[in-house]
């Protein structure tokens, strides 16, 4: 398998696709890294000969992103900031609640979990 900024890419994909799994970088991004590396986005990763691959890793570096480690690292850090200030936001991630205004009165069922039965309460059967 190729190695790029310290995470294996799969050697059967497409070169465009195969950045992908690198943590912090998605479609656009990758296509931006494939074409300033001069390469050509249809290539397979296991057809990049040694200095194709260094290229593709240079251009990895140049463009000055934040990926793996570093970026989960940011992101602990903002989510922890905004816990200690007890905003609102920080209160929805403390609980494992929906943090972006979605509803939970019906939906939410990852975040809240399995449907628990509430002892006293029936249920309302329509006209």
């Amino acid at each position: 398998m190729a190695i790029v900024s310290g995470v294996n890419i799969p050697d059967n994909q497409r070169l465009e696709i195969a950045l992908t799994a690198i943590y912090g970088i998605g479609r656009t991004t990758s296509k931006k890294i494939v074409d300033d590396s001069g390469m050509n986005e249809s290539t397979r990763v296991r057809d990049l000969s040694d200095e194709e691959l260094a290229r593709v890793r240079s251009a990895v570096e140049r463009n000055g992103l934040l990926i793996e480690g570093d970026l989960r690292r940011e992101t602990q850090l903002n989510i922890r900031r905004l816990t200690d200030i007890q905003t609102f936001r920080g209160q929805r991630h403390r609980r494992g609640l929906p943090v972006r205004g979605q509803r939970t009165k019906t939906n939410a069922r990852t975040k809240r979990g399995r449907r628990q039965t509430v002892a006293g309460r029936k249920r309302v059967v329509g006209p």
